[in-house]
């Protein structure tokens, strides 16, 4: 493979993993912090992309991003009420809200199931056309990822120091403490499923319309790749301060594109994609714990080999 090849390779995985960042982000608030598994990924993914894509098809590229966001609070919104207000497990909230995410998805798409933005001013057409004359043109998408992530991360590092950000990681910690400190929990996990779910479908949005165009089922299998991004992620940067632990975010989902698009130049076939990212999740999930049982497992094997040699 030549450098141009493997360079091209590595803009494309980092192009991917910018996107994909902003919900491995939001995972990070919404499962790190809050400690809530929030299985609505999938549907407010695809509900930031549709939404996104609707405005801007209305010719308000630039106000898709806050449409798509507040499309996105207002999910996270539905799933905090099932869990807080409902008494619905956190697991079954989000499959509920996935599920039903689904038909609202498509009614926002007018009842169809594929979109087409070829002739729409987007957010990255607008920067192109501005930088067409400069050597940053032809770079216009990275630049859209890399502004998006670095300020959903300055954002997280500021906004997590705040009395509100400490309260809501004393409740993913310890909520039982957090109710006896008169600090309502149910306030605290309302705020965080929204910003996180905000997250989710600005990445939607700008994903879309990168690709210009939007399926309903842009998000099939987003929980998935944010976790495994979070958790390679972890491996690299999982003790440090929340600024180390949200870039060690963004590297893990680079590390998980660079494998996807490997995957992808070795002409596997689509369906085996969905294998790779299940994979990539068991090794992300028992590669620690594995590490941990390396030295039980060479005790074990040596005793065995000391018994067979007498």
């Amino acid at each position: 493979m030549s450098l141009t090849a493997i360079l091209g390779l590595g803009q494309t995985a980092l192009e991917l993993a910018l996107f994909n960042a902003l919900t491995v982000l939001a995972l990070f608030l919404s499962y790190s912090m809050l400690n809530v598994c929030d299985l609505s990924t999938d549907g407010c993914f695809a509900l930031g992309a549709a939404v996104g894509a609707v405005v801007a098809i209305a010719g308000h590229p630039w106000l898709s991003i806050p449409a798509a966001m507040g499309a996105g609070m207002l999910s996270g919104l539905v799933t905090a009420v099932l869990q807080t207000r409902m008494g619905v497990n956190s697991l079954l909230a989000g499959i509920i809200v996935n599920t039903g995410l689904y038909s609202v998805n498509i009614w926002i798409m007018g009842g169809s199931s594929l979109l087409n933005m070829n002739k729409t001013r987007t957010v990255f057409s607008l920067l192109k056309d501005a930088l067409k004359d400069t050597p940053m043109g032809a770079q216009h998408t990275l630049i859209i990822g890399g502004v998006a992530v670095t300020a959903v991360i300055v954002f997280l590092s500021l906004f997590l120091r705040t009395k509100l950000g400490l309260a809501i990681r004393a409740t993913g910690d310890n909520p039982d403490m957090v109710r006896s400190s008169s600090i309502n929990p149910v306030f605290t996990t309302t705020v965080g499923l929204c910003i996180s779910n905000a997250f989710t479908a600005l990445s939607g949005c700008l994903l879309a319309q990168s690709q210009k165009s939007v399926t309903v089922d842009i998000g099939s299998g987003m929980v998935t790749v944010a976790l495994a991004s979070l958790l390679i992620g972890g491996v690299f940067l999982g003790r440090r301060s929340i600024p180390l632990r949200a870039v060690g975010a963004v590297l893990g989902a680079f590390v998980f594109r660079l494998v996807y698009t490997v995957a992808l130049r070795f002409n596997l076939p689509a369906f085996m994609l969905k294998l790779i990212s299940s994979v990539i999740v068991v090794i992300a999930i028992s590669g620690p714990y594995l590490k941990k049982q390396l030295p039980l497992i060479r005790r074990q094997f040596g005793a065995r080999l000391r018994r067979e040699a007498r």
